[in-house]
C-alpha cells in the first residue's frame, strides 16, 4: 500500500505566482502533494492566511517566501494546530521598518502613474543576486510571473505587507518541525533576519543557501528543493 504523500501549502511572495516553485513541485512530488497558493486576492495577511486554510485539509505542512513567509506566520497564528511542519523562506518576523514603507509607497505611486511594467525593473537587483542580473531566462521568470500577477494585485499585496504586525514575540510559541531558510546574498531580508526567527522558534534548523539571493527557489532549486526534502522527511 502506496504512503499518502503529505499535503503542502506553498505560498509565493510578492508578484510570484507558481512559477517560484515550479521545480519544488515537481521534485517533491513523489513525497509531497504541493499546492501553490493564490495570494492575490486580499489586501491583509489576516485574509490571505484565512483564505489559505479554508482550501486546504486538516492537516498540512506549509511554506512561505517572503510575503508568502508573512501569511504563514500568519497562518500559524490563527490555526497552529493545523500545521504539521512550517518552512519560513527568505522573510521575516519584523513589521517594515520606516524606510521600507517609504519604498513600498514609492512602488505603489509608480504605478499609479502607470508604470507597472517599471516595477520589477526596479526591484530585481533585491530580488536576485548580482551575479544572476545578467541571467536572462531567470529574469524573465521573474518579469513573467510579476505580469501575471498583475497591477490590481500588486497593489492589493503591498497593502497587506505594509499592515502586517510584528510577529518576533509569537514564533517561541511554534511547536512544530521548522526550517528557517534564506539565499546567502538576500538583500531584502538579509541572513540575520533568519538568524533571528531561528533562535526564537524552538528546535528550528537554519539552512543558508550559497550563491543566492532573495528568490532562491528559482535561483538554486536544488538546493531548496534538497532542504525542503529533509523537512518533510522528519
Amino acid at each position: 500500500m502506496a504512503t499518502p504523500r503529505i499535503p503542502l501549502l506553498l505560498l509565493p511572495g510578492l508578484l510570484c505566482d507558481g512559477a517560484l516553485y515550479r521545480a519544488q513541485s515537481v521534485d517533491l512530488a513523489d513525497i509531497a502533494a504541493p499546492l501553490v497558493g493564490d495570494l492575490t486576492r486580499h489586501d491583509s495577511v489576516s485574509d490571505m492566511a484565512a483564505a489559505m486554510l479554508a482550501e486546504m485539509p486538516e492537516y498540512f505542512s506549509l511554506a512561505g517566501l517572503s510575503m508568502g513567509g508573512y501569511v504563514a506566520q500568519e497562518i500559524m497564528r490563527q490555526a497552529p494546530h493545523r500545521v504539521s511542519r512550517l518552512a519560513l523562506l527568505d522573510t521575516s518576523a519584523r513589521a517594515d521598518t520606516d524606510d521600507q514603507r517609504a519604498r513600498r509607497r514609492g512602488l505603489v505611486e509608480l504605478v499609479g502613474k502607470g508604470r507597472f511594467k517599471g516595477v520589477t525593473p526596479r526591484l530585481l537587483p533585491l530580488l536576485i543576486s548580482p551575479e544572476r542580473l545578467t541571467d536572462r531566462p531567470l529574469v524573465e521568470a521573474v518579469i513573467g510571473m510579476a505580469e501575471r500577477v498583475g497591477r490590481d494585485a500588486f497593489l492589493r499585496q503591498q497593502k497587506a505587507i505594509m499592515g502586517r504586525p510584528d510577529g518576533r514575540a509569537d514564533l517561541a510559541r511554534i511547536a512544530c518541525p521548522t526550517v528557517v531558510l534564506c539565499g546567502r546574498d538576500d538583500a531584502l531580508t538579509p541572513p540575520a533576519l533568519h538568524d533571528e526567527m531561528a533562535a526564537a522558534i524552538p528546535g528550528a534548523r537554519l539552512v543558508v543557501i550559497e550563491k543566492s539571493g532573495h528568490l532562491t527557489p528559482l535561483e538554486q532549486p536544488d538546493a531548496v528543493t534538497a532542504a525542503l526534502r529533509d523537512w518533510l522527511a522528519r
